[in-house]
């Protein structure tokens, strides 16, 4: 898993067109809906910190989790600046993740997921979010469809702002089921000249099938899977699903 060590400075900016505010307003919609009061939320895998601290604003108390220094160093930048309770920050990868006490939900967004390109690493992933989970607690997260990441084979994408240019390309593999993005990152210095870095980053196309094995395997029920940022059934060409998936209550 890509540690985002030059990215993590020119995300947000580059990521401007990730809908934030849509996102933040859809997970709370989920929220609730849940079948208990939500006051606490674990986000996983939470890059920036940026749904995170709307969700900290909104009077959640947030517990949000990442496995890249890098992009921990950015969200807790933004926290800083929260009039409220920010977000406690943590590094762990999430099939590393551990809690001080369960949350009443939790959510991961922007595809985190994929990034777990083993079955091992997935299952290990639902099963520790379960078990943090207080009975009746929802996991509400989003995947990049099988449909888009092989659509992705042999593209090119440039993002570009005042400060920065990003190249990424992209190679999809049937045999692994993986797309590999490499990142050529350009970021204009003090003195005008541009430094040039370079990240692999891998994604895998996770079957609804094999998601809704692991999460059942996991022990969640009443699993459902949605088109993004919709409750209606996904169409087949959606490029991101949401999925909702819930802990029993005792």
């Amino acid at each position: 898993m890509s540690s985002y060590t030059s990215l993590a400075a020119s995300y947000d900016g580059l990521m401007a067109d990730g809908s934030y505010l849509r996102r933040a307003d859809f997970l709370e919609r989920m929220l609730r809906k849940s079948a208990i009061p939500v006051e606490t939320v674990l986000d996983l895998a939470c890059g920036t910190g940026t749904i995170a601290c709307l969700l900290a604003q909104r009077g959640y108390r947030v517990t949000a989790t990442d496995a890249s220094v890098d992009m921990l160093a950015q969200a807790a930048q933004k926290a800083a600046a929260l009039p409220g309770a920010p977000p406690l920050f943590v590094c762990q990868s999430m099939p590393h993740l551990r809690l001080p006490e369960a949350v009443d939900a939790a959510v991961s967004t922007l595809d985190s997921l994929n990034y777990l390109t083993r079955e091992r690493d997935l299952r290990e992933t639902l099963r520790r979010v379960y078990r943090y989970l207080r009975p009746g607690g929802a996991f509400c997260f989003d995947v990049n469809t099988p449909h888009k990441l092989r659509r992705m084979d042999g593209q090119l994408y440039m993002d570009e702002t005042e400060e920065s240019v990003c190249v990424w390309r992209a190679f999809f593999s049937e045999k692994t089921q993986i797309c590999t993005y490499q990142v050529d990152l350009f970021r204009r210095r003090a003195d005008g000249a541009w430094d040039r870095s370079f990240e692999e980053h891998r994604e895998r196309a996770w079957s609804r099938e094999t998601l809704e094995r692991l999460l059942a395997d996991a022990g969640f029920a009443r699993v459902r899977v949605y088109g993004d940022l919709t409750t209606r059934p996904p169409r087949p060409e959606e490029d991101r699903w949401i999925i909702r998936a819930e802990k029993d209550k005792e």
